[in-house]
């Protein structure tokens, strides 16, 4: 049975947005699909910020998608500062991205990506990847219930 995660996904593209909100209605994953357009407003978000501040504007993710070429604070450091926060860092982070540079690879499993998935070229290829994303994420592994450990 699928659990109901809130999926937050960082990126500047617009119509990368779009496509990936059509694959994940074509893949059937109903979860919560969040947007964040750059570092920043993902940070925002997670920390319940600016527009982010009312009560239920910003339910903790259970997954976030990580574009690494963003304005403002790009996917690198907007990683690097979620996985350095303790109320953060047990949410698991899929980067998602056009990047395969091995140096942009390595430097985010160090600083703890759990996955790096370079983005499909086809609308097919994303839908079997987001099919793929949330059968994995929601469907196999246990993810933990809060971000503290308790």
């Amino acid at each position: 049975m699928q659990n109901k995660i809130v999926i937050l996904m960082a990126d500047d593209d617009e119509d990368d947005r779009l496509l990936a909100e059509e694959a994940f209605k074509e893949s059937r994953i109903r979860n919560d699909l969040r947007f964040a357009n750059d570092g920043e407003e993902l940070m925002d978000y997670l920390h319940q910020r600016g527009e982010y501040a009312k009560p239920g504007a910003a339910p903790r993710p259970g997954l976030i998608l990580l574009d690494l070429n963003m304005p403002r604070k790009d996917g690198r450091e907007a990683l690097k500062e979620i996985k350095s926060h303790d109320s953060f860092r047990h949410i698991p982070v899929v980067i998602l991205t056009t990047s395969r540079d091995e140096a942009d690879i390595i430097r985010s499993y160090n600083v703890g990506a759990n996955s790096f998935i370079v983005k499909p070229v086809t609308f097919e290829s994303l839908v079997e990847v987001i099919r793929l994303i949330g059968r994995y994420w929601f469907e196999i592994v246990e993810l933990p219930r809060t971000g503290n450990g308790e």
